[in-house]
């Protein structure tokens, strides 16, 4: 009985999931919603995806905005909202709005996460929500001119009781808003907040729901990764900034540089955005890191089971020779690795011949939905570069299916003299595979 394709592809989803659910678990993400997400058609499914976050054993921090409900509070008493470079400005009679709009939020946050009705999503989950007073603040005081009343900015995170809250809660609510140290309660930008938490604990991921799918280029085209100092140009260049990157993207690099592992840039309105970004290889929005996500690395034995993983298919279609565990334990340090934000989507192996000034590359794999993103350029130029540092001269590979890719990159068919000495005596004539050549 074979499987119908929906199912297929399901099970596909589950194993290329998996990866990614094992390098979460107990990691800290702090996840930023504006107000304008409670107030959408997607305030249930968001809820959903965080629950079963926090049930994959990911430490959830939620900040919640409350900008549109500030908005409609001030409207109802015919007040009217200041703002000065993207900030509130906050009277009191402002800061009576922002009390009301917050209060409100918890309890609705609060309910969301309190459903849990059969059949549904919900169904069957005890989700804890904590908060408290884990901001002080202090107020932003007269800018340009402009006294910013009770408008404030993060003095300080109570990490140990947030990291309590952590351990004895599932998802941790913290809302836009901080106690000085005289009592006065100031009001805090969404962005700001989430910022400050995500570095006083190291999160492994910042996340910002914004009202773009992410960056995007003069085409249009997603821009899916960029290290900090590419954001900031982009930043500079204002190109593709809506008014939430424009607030988001400077706390999100700010963020990365001062050690948060990944800020990352996601559509408020994608059903299913973070489960999209943060389980799937593609991903769906542009995540922002101090260096580049994908990195040559030399293999380790726990680095084992994922290279026979990677390789198995090539193996079972006869693309690669059949290795097995023992082998790849044994010939362990002869491979590299390439590490996509801690997932292994590539591998090569390095046999030297010194007495030849000659080295094999053998084994070279990448996952098949990175084979269009040059990953196999950036494997074979690691290769290369270690082949010169052993003063090697000549660098070739046995193929039997992709020798136009290698002679798209500088190989040359040769014959099989043309192999060291040792290796031409282990030559599988059975194979006829082609033997091509690089001078380096």
């Amino acid at each position: 009985m074979h499987a119908d394709p929906d199912s297929r592809r399901f099970v596909a989803w589950v194993r290329s999931a998996a990866p990614y659910i094992h390098a979460f678990g107990g990691r800290t993400f702090v996840i930023a919603v504006g107000g304008e997400v409670l107030q959408g058609p997607l305030a249930n499914s968001l809820v959903q995806d965080c629950n079963l976050l926090a049930a994959l054993g990911i430490k959830l921090v939620l900040v919640v905005g409350a900008r549109p409900q500030i908005e409609e509070e001030l409207a109802a008493r015919s007040l009217e909202a200041r703002y000065h470079k993207g900030l509130r400005v906050t009277d009191a009679q402002a800061m009576e709005c922002v009390k009301r709009a917050n209060g409100a939020i918890r309890i609705d946050v609060e309910a969301l996460f309190s459903q849990g009705l059969p059949n549904t999503p919900m169904a069957g989950s005890t989700i804890e929500v904590a908060s408290g007073n884990f901001l002080t603040a202090r107020p932003v005081g007269v800018v340009d001119g402009i006294d910013h009343g009770y408008t404030g900015t993060v003095r300080k995170v109570d990490v140990e009781a947030l990291n309590d809250a952590l351990a004895d809660s599932d998802i941790v609510l913290i809302q836009p808003y901080g106690y000085s140290l005289t009592g006065e309660v100031f009001n805090l930008s969404m962005e700001e907040v989430a910022e400050s938490v995500a570095v006083a604990l190291q999160a492994t991921k910042l996340i910002y729901l914004c009202d773009a799918p992410g960056i995007v280029d003069e085409s249009g085209e997603l821009v899916p990764e960029l290290t900090a100092d590419e954001a900031t140009q982009w930043l500079k260049a204002g190109r593709g900034i809506t008014e939430d990157l424009g607030l988001y993207l400077p706390r999100a690099i700010r963020a990365v540089k001062l050690g948060v592992a990944r800020a990352h840039m996601i559509d408020r309105d994608l059903d299913g955005a973070l489960l999209l970004e943060f389980f799937t290889t593609q991903g769906v929005g542009t995540v922002i890191s101090r260096e580049r996500l994908a990195r040559m690395r030399h293999a380790g034995v726990e680095d084992v089971p994922a290279i026979a993983g990677l390789i198995a298919p090539l193996e079972a279609d006869g693309t690669l020779v059949s290795r097995g565990r023992e082998r790849l334990e044994r010939e362990i340090d002869r491979f590299s690795v390439l590490e996509h934000d801690e997932v292994i989507m590539g591998c090569a192996a390095f046999y030297p011949y010194p007495e030849e000034a000659m080295a094999e590359l053998a084994c070279l794999a990448v996952m098949p939905e990175y084979r269009r993103h040059g990953y196999g350029e950036q494997i074979l130029s690691y290769v290369e570069t270690r082949a010169r540092a052993e003063k090697i001269r000549d660098l070739f590979v046995l193929t039997t299916v992709t020798a136009h890719w290698f002679v798209e990159r500088g190989f040359k068919e040769a014959g099989i003299d043309a192999l060291p000495r040792v290796r031409r005596e282990n030559y599988n004539p059975q194979r006829r595979s082609k033997v091509l050549v690089k001078r380096l």
